[in-house]
């Protein structure tokens, strides 16, 4: 994500807050913010990050990606690690991560590809929307995206 130390970074779908607490230690001199669905997840990542939510260096917020509780030009980087499968209707979440970027922000999304045999027998097609990488750059770039790169990375 290139993350310089003062970067204003939003993970969407934190989890357990494992990735907040490292982009926290790539922004010394920044600040984290984070927003998740899951009341669980909120309270397990808000347990482990206490010192940095005390420090005023990580926020944490039971929210829905699809309407952000930031202003617009927030955060210099944003990124979303395997939440693309989730949402029914991507566009509508990737235009309000947009929004929300800095003019010339950084996103990036962590996602397997349909085209990957393993995902698609591991995981249920009635929980999880897999989307080819063509797919995948057509949907950022309807949500506003320029500049779109695709990088693969085979498992293994």
């Amino acid at each position: 994500m290139d993350v310089q130390p003062n970067d204003h970074v939003l993970e969407i779908g934190f989890g357990h807050g494992r990735t907040v607490e490292r982009a926290a230690a790539a922004v010394p001199e920044g600040f984290v913010a984070g927003v998740d669905l899951s009341d669980d997840m909120v309270r397990m990542a808000t347990k482990r990050l206490a010192p940095l939510i005390e420090a005023r260096r990580v926020e944490l917020r039971r929210a829905d990606s699809a309407q952000l509780p930031y202003d617009a030009g927030r955060f210099d980087r944003a990124y979303a690690l395997h939440t693309l499968y989730f949402w029914s209707d991507p566009v509508r979440h990737l235009r309000e991560i947009h929004r929300v970027l800095r003019p010339r922000g950084r996103f990036v999304l962590g996602f397997t590809p349909g085209d990957d045999p393993i995902a698609r027998a591991s995981f249920p097609d009635t929980v999880y929307t897999f989307y080819e990488t063509d797919q995948v750059r057509g949907l950022l770039g309807e949500a506003g995206f320029g500049d779109v790169t695709i990088i693969r990375r085979d498992v293994g």
